[in-house]
């Protein structure tokens, strides 16, 4: 084996198949966050969407390929000329771009979703890849759920995908189904019987369906892929994909197994992680690796002495190889804005002069609450900051009254950005469900609440709860979250939050028909 590791490209598509997760689809702006901090974290490829998908992901494809430098921003497309210039068009802005094209090759997709036969399969593939090349110098293919495909029909299908001009072929195990030695004999196989396949990087693809994405992602490693596609936090569609965190980190602490390399700035990870999980309202678990609650907690007595001889006695990695800091300063309210800045840096998260300026008066009334302030306090200030979505409503005044054996009774004040204000009262089966009762009686607007979460960010009895509300309007899923100390209050400001994504949602598309009026 060489000395000299080779290099793994980490191709992340946590803005793809990540968004197309239930409930975690994101705004322009939210997107726009994550590939900056992609972008920071020093991934080599972000899969910014699928463009042909609807005209929002296209326009948020092509916002990402124009504001977000740094990584090659790439564009899936089915193999159709039209996917494919529309994906080309949006990807124009890019520094370096990517044109992503698939094609199903298994024989359950071709009888069952294609009904073509392998002969036309080979033929589109081929086509499809010849016109990305006209576009794009940079063209992938995945031969999508490859890990049922038959062996020498998927060698056929490589083979004429490389003699049409596509520099990555990636292997995609669609559906979670292989195991790591059936999935190592894969990549030999191809690497033995496809002419040309030296020419170019084999990547690997694969969802957790058995909960096996990263044993199969270093599998493929090991059997000659030098691109793994992944998501922060292994976010996906049904159980979710390979996540990043934990095959960068199973690369870096393995290294001289593996003998490969990433780009990856390892200290951003735990501040990514927890900004996509803020953005998409999916909780990471405590027990999650690399960047989970529990991932350096040492409960039991025999470890934690262990860990005070040495840490490397029950821990491979440090918490300061992923961006978090081994200990917990506490904070309070006569802690200073140089102590309260060098905290926000250690956790991760840049902020300007004045984005640092507003967090930080949160930050002292937020201590004048609570005795104690720890990291958790911290990030949720700072993501509730860059996170807020102004919105035409804001919460002025919200009043509440529960007794026991009687119903609750809320009362709230909002101010619309165009100088109204709306005064409501409304009872309910609780505090929470009368506030969210008065909040859309203010605002005009009636939804269905499907869901309603609260966890706690912090430690202590008077911890910071974050509330996270999905509701349903008009046949679509908004969602909306908050932190506070008082869980009423979190609750009504991410419900409002909601409200006013509709609210806006409601404008824009009112705005799209009278352009369409005036322009007929």
């Amino acid at each position: 084996m060489s000395n000299t590791p080779d290099r793994v490209l980490i191709f992340d598509t946590t803005l793809r198949d990540g968004e197309q997760a239930p409930g975690c689809s994101m705004t322009r702006p939210e997107k726009l966050r994550v590939a900056r901090a992609l972008a920071e974290l020093g991934v080599d490829i972000i899969e910014a969407g699928f463009p042909a998908a609807s005209p929002g992901d296209f326009e948020r494809v092509a916002a990402v390929a124009r504001e977000v430098a740094g990584p090659t921003i790439c564009a899936l497309a089915r193999c159709s000329p039209e996917d494919i210039e529309l994906a080309a068009r949006a990807l124009a802005g890019a520094a370096r771009r990517r044109l992503h094209v698939f094609l199903a090759t298994s024989a359950i997709h071709r009888q069952y979703k294609l009904n073509m036969a392998q002969e036309e399969i080979l033929r589109l593939a081929a086509a499809g890849i010849a016109r990305a090349r006209e576009l794009c110098e940079d063209v992938e293919f995945s031969p999508e759920d490859a890990s049922r495909t038959e062996l020498e029909f998927l060698a056929q299908v490589v083979e004429v995908a490389i003699a049409a001009g596509a520099s990555t072929v990636n292997i995609p195990d669609t559906v979670g189904y292989t195991v790591p030695d059936e999935f190592a004999e894969l990549f030999r196989y191809l690497r033995k019987n496809v002419r040309g396949i030296e020419k170019v990087r084999l990547s690997v693809h694969c969802h957790d369906d058995l909960g096996m994405a990263v044993a199969n992602s270093l599998t493929a490693v090991v059997a000659g892929a030098r691109q793994v596609e992944c998501t922060i936090n292994g976010i996906g569609e049904r159980a979710g994909n390979c996540s990043l965190e934990e095959v960068v980190m199973a690369l870096k602490t393995r290294a001289a197994f593996f003998n490969v390399a990433t780009g990856i700035n390892t200290s951003r990870l735990y501040p990514t992680s927890r900004l996509v999980s803020s953005i998409t309202g999916m909780p990471v678990p405590r027990n999650k690796a690399v960047v989970g609650e529990n991932a350096f907690a040492h409960e039991a007595g025999i470890h934690q002495h262990g860990m005070l001889k040495h840490y490397s006695t029950y821990e491979i990695l440090r918490p300061e190889d992923v961006g978090l800091t081994r200990g917990h300063l506490v904070l309070g309210k006569h802690s200073g804005r140089h102590a309260f800045r060098e905290r926000v840096q250690a956790l991760g998260f840049e902020l300007d002069e004045l984005e640092l300026n507003r967090v930080f008066e949160e930050f002292k009334a937020l201590a004048d609450k609570k005795k104690e302030l720890f990291d958790g306090d911290i990030e949720a200030l700072v993501l509730r900051a860059e996170g807020s979505a102004a919105g035409p409503w804001t919460l002025i005044e919200l009043g509440t009254e529960a007794r026991t054996n009687h119903a609750a009774h809320a009362r709230v004040l909002l101010q619309h950005a165009d100088g109204r204000s709306a005064e409501r009262t409304a009872s309910g089966d609780g505090p929470v469900d009368a506030a969210f009762k008065a909040i859309e009686a203010a605002a005009g607007i009636a939804v269905t609440l499907r869901k309603f979460e609260v966890q706690a960010v912090s430690e202590g009895e008077d911890a910071q709860g974050e509330a996270r509300v999905y509701v349903e309007y008009n046949q679509r899923t908004y969602r909306g979250a908050s932190v506070s100390t008082n869980i009423v209050e979190s609750g009504a400001r991410a419900f409002l939050e909601v409200i006013n994504r509709i609210e806006l949602a409601r404008s824009g598309a009112r705005t799209r028909e009278e352009r369409a009026v005036s322009s007929a």
